[in-house]
């Protein structure tokens, strides 16, 4: 997910208009791992990539905690990898004791990771966490919970962040996950990352893990490194060298080139041997 000139330019032909609170993700069919309700019995494992995998021995996030509360979870979207889940609860004690607010967690993975029919590429492999940048000093109500609303942080321009919405803590709560050891990517919008440069002063180095990606208007999307324990998993590449405040950065903001279109639309890669065979044993 390192975006050159032109790959910016793409996403952003493609993610506009309506599209822009949510993560900007092609529309699959309806898959057979939504099949899966339950998690596959076994020692946890991150198998393939971020965007081409699945997961064995994942646990659900505990829906009660005083740390944070679960969003959408009529959509069983709430398992992961051990590490996330203790990511999760640390970062959300860490919000806690700093008086931020109540977090308020995303999509997840499903019960055995894999494809979405829709809403994200990625969040296969029970790594990835979606967490809205709002942090309420009221719990939510139950319907609340189903039916969230979220807070566009970037004005209609895509250039700038909001300034009557954006507030000191949002930007510690994205600190904060940055400066994780577990953690590395975070997904903001451009306009989030140009206003977290401008902000951060001299302290700089946890910078390095936040990277402009489209849509995620409302929310940062976490990414965690592969557990020692998963020798299947396919970490990505380290982010590149410095703080991405510079030129990488602003090449988000430049107009479209002529005659640049929307992405066309690929097949899915072949899914890993493993996560072919978890398919064939518990849906095919």
């Amino acid at each position: 997910m390192k975006p050159a000139f032109m790959t910016a330019n793409l996403f952003k032909t493609a993610c506009a208009g309506l599209l822009a609170l949510a993560f900007c993700a092609p529309a699959l069919a309806v898959t057979p791992w939504q099949k899966i309700t339950h998690p596959v019995a076994g020692t946890p494992q991150a198998i393939g990539g971020f965007a081409n995998g699945c997961q064995i021995g994942a646990q659900p996030l505990p829906l009660n905690s005083p740390n944070y509360q679960v969003m959408r979870t009529d959509q069983r979207r709430y398992f992961g990898q051990p590490d996330l889940l203790a990511f999760i609860k640390r970062l959300g004690l860490q919000a806690t004791d700093k008086g931020l607010g109540t977090m308020l967690i995303g999509d997840m993975a499903m019960p055995a990771g894999g494809r979405f029919s829709s809403g994200h590429a990625s969040h296969q492999s029970g790594l990835d966490v979606d967490i809205w940048l709002q942090l309420p000093r009221q719990r939510w109500s139950e319907q609340m919970l189903l039916k969230p609303q979220p807070i566009d942080l970037v004005n209609a321009d895509g250039k700038t962040v909001n300034q009557r919405q954006w507030q000191p803590r949002i930007e510690t709560l994205i600190k904060l996950a940055a400066q994780d050891n577990d953690v590395t990517r975070i997904f903001v919008n451009p306009a989030i990352k140009q206003q977290l440069c401008a902000d951060a002063g001299t302290d700089r180095a946890w910078l390095h893990k936040v990277r402009p990606w489209f849509g995620h208007r409302a929310h940062m999307h976490v990414r965690l490194r592969c557990p020692a324990g998963s020798l299947e998993c396919e970490d990505q590449a380290p982010p590149p060298p410095g703080d991405g405040c510079g030129a990488e950065l602003q090449s988000w903001f430049l107009p479209p080139k002529p005659g640049t279109g929307t992405p066309v639309k690929k097949e899915p890669p072949p899914l890993p041997p493993s996560c072919q065979a978890l398919l064939d044993k518990h849906v095919l």
